[in-house]
Protein backbone atom coordinates (compact mmCIF):
# COMPACT_ATOMS: atom_id res chain seq x y z
CA UNK A 1 0.00 0.00 0.00
CA UNK A 2 1.41 3.47 -1.07
CA UNK A 3 2.38 5.18 2.12
CA UNK A 4 0.63 8.89 1.25
CA UNK A 5 -2.72 6.04 1.51
CA UNK A 6 -1.88 4.87 4.38
CA UNK A 7 -1.26 7.86 5.95
CA UNK A 8 -4.96 9.18 4.89
CA UNK A 9 -6.25 6.07 6.47
CA UNK A 10 -4.40 7.02 9.75
CA UNK A 11 -5.78 10.57 9.50
CA UNK A 12 -9.19 9.36 8.90
CA UNK A 13 -8.89 7.16 12.23
CA UNK A 14 -7.60 10.15 14.70
CA UNK A 15 -10.69 12.50 13.52
CA UNK A 16 -13.08 9.59 14.04
CA UNK A 17 -11.89 8.90 17.18
CA UNK A 18 -11.75 12.34 17.99
CA UNK A 19 -14.95 13.16 17.18
CA UNK A 20 -16.87 10.00 19.26
CA UNK A 21 -14.72 11.29 22.14
CA UNK A 22 -16.21 14.42 21.82
CA UNK A 23 -19.52 12.99 21.44
CA UNK A 24 -18.72 10.71 24.69
CA UNK A 25 -18.50 14.47 26.63
CA UNK A 26 -21.57 15.62 28.55
CA UNK A 27 -22.83 18.77 26.75
CA UNK A 28 -21.69 21.72 27.58
CA UNK A 29 -24.89 24.28 27.72
CA UNK A 30 -26.43 23.01 31.07
CA UNK A 31 -23.74 24.00 32.96
CA UNK A 32 -23.29 27.14 31.29
CA UNK A 33 -26.93 27.36 31.92
CA UNK A 34 -26.40 26.53 35.87
CA UNK A 35 -23.77 29.44 35.79
CA UNK A 36 -25.76 32.05 34.00
CA UNK A 37 -28.74 31.15 36.74
CA UNK A 38 -25.94 31.93 39.34
CA UNK A 39 -25.14 34.89 38.39
CA UNK A 40 -28.21 35.92 37.88
CA UNK A 41 -29.14 35.09 41.09
CA UNK A 42 -26.28 36.65 42.74
CA UNK A 43 -28.08 39.70 40.66
CA UNK A 44 -31.23 39.50 41.90
CA UNK A 45 -29.75 39.27 45.63
CA UNK A 46 -27.68 42.23 45.31
CA UNK A 47 -30.60 44.29 43.82
CA UNK A 48 -33.05 43.22 46.70
CA UNK A 49 -30.22 44.39 49.06
CA UNK A 50 -30.19 47.39 47.38
CA UNK A 51 -33.90 48.38 48.06
CA UNK A 52 -32.81 48.42 51.73
CA UNK A 53 -31.06 51.86 51.11
CA UNK A 54 -34.36 53.25 49.52
CA UNK A 55 -36.62 55.23 51.63
CA UNK A 56 -40.09 54.15 51.14
CA UNK A 57 -43.16 54.87 53.19
CA UNK A 58 -45.32 52.10 53.17
CA UNK A 59 -48.46 52.77 50.68
CA UNK A 60 -51.50 50.26 49.46
CA UNK A 61 -53.09 53.05 47.44
CA UNK A 62 -54.17 52.33 44.18
CA UNK A 63 -52.04 54.30 41.73
CA UNK A 64 -52.88 54.53 37.96
CA UNK A 65 -49.70 53.35 36.28
CA UNK A 66 -47.98 53.55 33.08
CA UNK A 67 -47.49 50.40 30.86
CA UNK A 68 -45.43 48.86 30.46
CA UNK A 69 -43.13 49.12 33.39
CA UNK A 70 -45.04 51.38 35.41
CA UNK A 71 -44.57 52.30 39.33
CA UNK A 72 -45.82 53.82 41.77
CA UNK A 73 -43.38 56.94 43.37
CA UNK A 74 -40.19 55.86 44.41
CA UNK A 75 -41.05 57.09 47.56
CA UNK A 76 -43.92 54.24 48.49
CA UNK A 77 -44.59 51.07 48.02
CA UNK A 78 -46.08 47.69 49.18
CA UNK A 79 -43.90 44.44 50.20
CA UNK A 80 -44.82 43.20 46.54
CA UNK A 81 -43.17 46.64 44.88
CA UNK A 82 -39.96 45.15 46.97
CA UNK A 83 -39.89 42.22 44.40
CA UNK A 84 -41.14 43.95 41.44
CA UNK A 85 -38.30 46.62 41.92
CA UNK A 86 -35.59 44.01 42.27
CA UNK A 87 -36.87 41.75 39.01
CA UNK A 88 -36.84 45.20 37.18
CA UNK A 89 -32.76 46.13 38.23
CA UNK A 90 -32.40 42.47 36.30
CA UNK A 91 -34.81 44.13 32.95
CA UNK A 92 -37.71 41.96 34.40
CA UNK A 93 -41.13 43.52 33.79
CA UNK A 94 -43.70 41.91 36.35
CA UNK A 95 -46.13 44.26 35.95
CA UNK A 96 -46.21 43.21 31.80
CA UNK A 97 -46.15 39.02 32.67
CA UNK A 98 -48.18 39.48 35.31
CA UNK A 99 -51.28 41.42 33.23
CA UNK A 100 -50.44 38.73 30.12
CA UNK A 101 -50.72 35.63 31.86
CA UNK A 102 -54.03 36.65 33.72
CA UNK A 103 -55.31 37.88 30.17
CA UNK A 104 -54.51 34.85 28.96
CA UNK A 105 -55.69 32.62 31.94
CA UNK A 106 -58.18 34.97 34.12
CA UNK A 107 -59.76 31.73 35.84
CA UNK A 108 -56.57 30.71 37.58
CA UNK A 109 -56.26 33.79 39.51
CA UNK A 110 -57.63 34.10 42.82
CA UNK A 111 -60.80 36.48 43.00
CA UNK A 112 -60.41 38.20 46.37
CA UNK A 113 -61.05 41.32 45.24
CA UNK A 114 -64.34 40.86 43.42
CA UNK A 115 -62.78 41.99 39.93
CA UNK A 116 -64.09 40.34 36.05
CA UNK A 117 -60.94 41.26 34.36
CA UNK A 118 -57.10 42.01 34.82
CA UNK A 119 -56.28 45.39 35.98
CA UNK A 120 -52.51 46.38 34.54
CA UNK A 121 -52.31 49.02 38.07
CA UNK A 122 -52.44 46.63 40.90
CA UNK A 123 -52.62 42.87 40.01
CA UNK A 124 -49.09 42.78 39.58
CA UNK A 125 -48.54 44.20 43.67
CA UNK A 126 -51.08 41.62 45.21
CA UNK A 127 -49.46 38.83 46.67
CA UNK A 128 -51.38 35.76 45.40
CA UNK A 129 -51.42 37.09 42.05
CA UNK A 130 -47.59 37.06 42.23
CA UNK A 131 -47.62 33.48 43.84
CA UNK A 132 -50.04 32.35 41.03
CA UNK A 133 -47.66 33.67 38.42
CA UNK A 134 -45.01 31.73 39.90
CA UNK A 135 -46.41 28.61 40.36
CA UNK A 136 -47.75 28.63 36.74
CA UNK A 137 -44.27 29.71 35.34
CA UNK A 138 -43.28 26.13 37.48
CA UNK A 139 -41.35 28.11 40.00
CA UNK A 140 -42.78 26.67 43.52
CA UNK A 141 -40.51 25.02 45.42
CA UNK A 142 -41.66 23.09 48.97
CA UNK A 143 -41.87 25.51 52.07
CA UNK A 144 -39.62 23.29 54.19
CA UNK A 145 -38.29 24.55 57.85
CA UNK A 146 -34.46 23.48 56.92
CA UNK A 147 -32.51 26.92 56.04
CA UNK A 148 -30.19 24.80 53.45
CA UNK A 149 -33.23 25.10 51.71
CA UNK A 150 -33.15 28.33 50.80
CA UNK A 151 -31.22 30.69 48.27
CA UNK A 152 -30.14 34.30 47.71
CA UNK A 153 -32.58 35.05 45.41
CA UNK A 154 -35.40 33.12 46.18
CA UNK A 155 -39.09 34.44 47.08
CA UNK A 156 -40.60 33.62 50.67
CA UNK A 157 -44.44 34.32 50.87
CA UNK A 158 -46.29 34.17 54.27
CA UNK A 159 -49.77 34.68 55.55
CA UNK A 160 -49.17 37.27 59.08
CA UNK A 161 -52.07 35.56 60.37
CA UNK A 162 -51.51 32.18 60.54
CA UNK A 163 -54.94 30.62 61.10
CA UNK A 164 -56.24 33.28 62.14
CA UNK A 165 -57.24 35.69 58.94
CA UNK A 166 -55.64 36.21 55.75
CA UNK A 167 -52.66 38.58 55.26
CA UNK A 168 -50.39 37.64 52.64
CA UNK A 169 -46.67 39.10 52.93
CA UNK A 170 -43.80 38.31 50.51
CA UNK A 171 -39.97 38.86 50.48
CA UNK A 172 -36.58 38.25 48.76
CA UNK A 173 -33.83 35.63 50.42
CA UNK A 174 -30.63 37.16 50.52
CA UNK A 175 -26.92 35.62 50.92
CA UNK A 176 -26.61 37.56 54.55
CA UNK A 177 -27.24 35.67 57.75
CA UNK A 178 -28.61 36.55 60.83
CA UNK A 179 -27.24 35.53 64.23
CA UNK A 180 -29.31 32.31 64.29
CA UNK A 181 -27.92 31.16 61.07
CA UNK A 182 -30.47 31.78 58.88
CA UNK A 183 -30.33 33.82 55.79
CA UNK A 184 -31.84 36.62 56.34
CA UNK A 185 -34.74 38.45 53.63
CA UNK A 186 -35.38 41.39 52.44
CA UNK A 187 -39.31 42.68 52.87
CA UNK A 188 -41.36 45.87 53.55
CA UNK A 189 -43.85 44.77 56.30
CA UNK A 190 -44.65 48.64 56.72
CA UNK A 191 -41.57 50.59 57.76
CA UNK A 192 -39.85 49.96 54.16
CA UNK A 193 -37.37 47.42 52.90
CA UNK A 194 -35.67 45.86 55.48
CA UNK A 195 -33.54 43.07 55.38
CA UNK A 196 -34.60 40.91 58.84
CA UNK A 197 -33.82 37.50 60.15
CA UNK A 198 -37.52 36.68 59.34
CA UNK A 199 -37.35 33.53 57.24
CA UNK A 200 -39.40 31.22 59.73
CA UNK A 201 -41.03 33.82 61.74
CA UNK A 202 -44.64 33.50 60.10
CA UNK A 203 -47.00 31.07 58.31
CA UNK A 204 -45.31 30.41 54.68
CA UNK A 205 -47.40 29.89 52.11
CA UNK A 206 -44.80 29.66 49.23
CA UNK A 207 -40.90 29.16 48.12
CA UNK A 208 -40.01 30.34 44.80
CA UNK A 209 -37.13 30.40 42.59
CA UNK A 210 -37.83 32.09 39.27
CA UNK A 211 -34.55 33.22 37.51
CA UNK A 212 -35.59 33.40 33.89
CA UNK A 213 -32.61 33.42 31.63
CA UNK A 214 -34.44 34.65 28.56
CA UNK A 215 -36.15 37.35 30.22
CA UNK A 216 -33.75 39.54 31.77
CA UNK A 217 -32.02 42.17 29.84
CA UNK A 218 -28.90 42.25 31.55
CA UNK A 219 -25.25 40.84 29.65
CA UNK A 220 -24.61 37.95 32.11
CA UNK A 221 -21.61 37.34 29.88
CA UNK A 222 -20.33 40.72 31.53
CA UNK A 223 -19.85 39.20 35.14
Amino acid sequence: MPASTLRTRRHCLCVLAAGLALAALPPARPAAAALTSQMLAARLNAAALARTRARVVYDPAYVRLAYPGGDVPADRGVCADVVIRSYRALGIDLQQLVHEDMRAAFDAYPRHWGLSRPDRNIDHRRVPNLETFLQRQGAALPASDDPADYRPGDLVAWNLRGSSGFLPHIGIVTDQRGITGRPKVVHNIGAGPRLEDVLFNWSMTGHYRWLPLDLAKDDLASD
